[in-house]
C-alpha cells in the first residue's frame, strides 16, 4: 500500500444504514398495526361472548325467510342468507353498470353540446349540468319516485309507449325473445366474434403503424362479431318469437318488468352522475390545444370529423382519471337504494342484520363488496388509461 493510502473508509454499523432503517421503521409500524388491530378484534369477540351475542359468519348458511321483490336469480324464502346477499349483489351491479353505461352517453353529449356554438343549445346544457350538480341525489331518486308511482297511471291502464311496451305506477313491462337453445350459442359466438375483432383492431395499429395508412375498422369489426351470429341465427331457423306481456285481471303475464323502483334509481343516478361527466368531457375538450381543431379545419376536415378524430382522442387522456372517480361515485351511490326500497346489497344487509343481529359481519360484507367493486372498477380504468397513454422514446 502506497504511503497515504488509507484505504476505503470502513463501513457503518448494519442499524445504522439509512435503507435498514427505513425497513426497519416500516416493519415496527406494520407490526404496531397489525397489534392493534389483533387487540380490537380479540376485544371484540370477547365482549361479544360476554353477551352471548354470537359471532362469525355461519348464519349465511341459514334460511333467510324473507322474500326480494326482484332479483336477477330466483330466490325464496327458504333460501340461504348466502344466496339473498348474492341476489342483492347482483341488483348493485346491475344498476350500476346500466348507470355508468347511460351517464357516460348522456354526459358526453351534453358536455359537447355546451361547447357548441349554438347559443340555445350550449344554454340548455349548463342549466342542466348546474341544476344537476347542485341537488343531492337523495332528493333526486326521491323526486323520480314520486314522479312514476304517483303521476303514471295505474297498470290496468297503462300507457303504452309502443307496441307491447307498458309504462304504469307499476313500472315498465316489455316483451322479451322465448327462450330457444340457438340463443345460448348465438351469444356465445357474438363473445368470440368480439374477442376476434379486438385481434383485429390490435393487428389494424400495427400495420398503421408499419405503414402510415389507417385501415378500415368499423365495417370489418362489425361484420367479423356480426356474421358468424348471423349466419347461425338464419340456419337455424330464425327463431324471433316474442312473449308478448297481456293483463290478466291483476297483472301482466308474460314479457318482463322494470319495477318502479329500478327506473327511479337508474334515472336519478344515471342523470346525475352525467352532470359531472359532462364537466369532465368539457374540461378535456378545452384542455387540447386550439390550434390541433384550426389546423385539421385548414385541412377541409367538417366539425365532427375534426371532434372525433383529433379532439376526443386527445381530451381522453385528460377524461380518464376524473372519469373513474365519477363512476365510483355512481356505484357507491347506489347504495342510497334502501331509500326508495330497491333490494341492492345494503337493503338485504339491513334485512339480515335486523333478523340474525350479526350487525358487524353483515356491515363487514357490505364494505368487502364495495372494497371489491372499487378496486375493480379503478384497475380497469387505470389499465386502459395505460393503454392510451402516450409513450415517449
Amino acid at each position: 500500500m502506497a504511503q497515504g493510502d488509507l484505504g476505503p473508509p470502513p463501513r457503518a454499523p448494519l442499524w445504522r444504514r439509512r435503507e435498514v432503517r427505513a425497513v426497519l421503521y416500516q416493519a415496527l409500524l406494520l407490526g404496531a398495526i397489525l397489534g392493534l388491530a389483533a387487540y380490537l378484534v380479540a376485544n371484540t369477540l370477547d365482549n361479544l361472548a360476554a353477551r352471548s351475542i354470537r359471532a362469525g359468519f355461519d348464519f349465511l348458511g341459514q334460511e333467510a325467510g324473507f322474500y326480494i321483490g326482484e332479483s336477477l336469480i330466483r330466490f325464496e324464502a327458504s333460501d340461504t342468507y348466502l344466496r339473498a346477499f348474492v341476489a342483492g349483489l347482483l341488483n348493485t351491479l346491475r344498476v350500476a353498470a346500466l348507470g355508468i353505461v347511460a351517464a357516460t352517453v348522456l354526459g358526453t353529449l351534453i358536455g359537447i353540446a355546451r361547447l357548441s356554438h349554438n347559443w340555445l343549445l350550449s344554454r340548455i346544457a349548463t342549466a342542466y349540468i348546474e341544476g344537476m350538480r347542485n341537488v343531492p341525489v337523495l332528493l333526486q331518486l326521491f323526486l323520480w319516485y314520486s314522479l312514476i308511482t304517483g303521476l303514471l297511471p295505474l297498470a290496468s291502464e297503462a300507457l303504452e309507449i309502443v307496441p307491447g311496451v307498458f309504462l304504469s305506477k307499476s313500472g315498465l313491462t316489455y316483451p322479451v325473445p322465448e327462450a330457444h337453445p340457438i340463443h345460448r350459442w348465438l351469444l356465445a359466438l357474438l363473445a368470440i366474434g368480439a374477442g376476434a375483432a379486438a385481434l383485429y383492431v390490435a393487428g389494424a395499429r400495427r400495420r398503421q403503424e408499419r405503414s402510415g395508412r389507417r385501415p378500415p375498422l368499423l365495417w370489418p369489426c362489425g361484420a367479423i362479431i356480426a356474421a358468424p351470429a348471423a349466419a347461425a341465427f338464419v340456419l337455424s331457423g330464425a327463431p324471433l318469437a316474442l312473449e308478448m306481456p297481456e293483463w290478466r285481471r291483476f297483472r301482466y303475464a308474460g314479457g318482463d318488468a322494470l319495477t318502479p323502483e329500478f327506473l327511479a334509481l337508474l334515472l336519478g343516478l344515471g342523470l346525475y352522475t352525467a352532470a359531472f361527466i359532462a364537466e369532465v368531457v368539457r374540461g378535456g375538450i378545452q384542455a387540447v390545444p386550439a390550434g390541433q381543431s384550426e389546423a385539421a379545419r385548414s385541412l377541409g376536415l367538417r366539425r365532427g370529423l375534426v371532434l372525433r378524430l383529433i379532439v376526443l382522442p386527445q381530451a381522453l387522456r385528460v377524461i380518464l382519471p376524473p372519469l373513474t372517480s365519477q363512476y365510483l361515485n355512481l356505484t357507491k351511490n347506489s347504495s342510497l337504494a334502501v331509500a326508495i326500497g330497491y333490494p341492492d346489497l345494503v337493503s338485504i344487509a339491513n334485512t339480515s342484520l335486523n333478523q340474525t343481529g350479526q350487525a358487524i359481519e353483515c356491515i363487514a360484507i357490505i364494505m368487502a363488496v364495495y372494497l371489491a367493486i372499487s378496486l375493480t372498477i379503478s384497475a380497469l380504468m387505470n389499465w386502459y388509461n395505460r393503454r392510451i397513454a402516450l409513450v415517449e422514446h
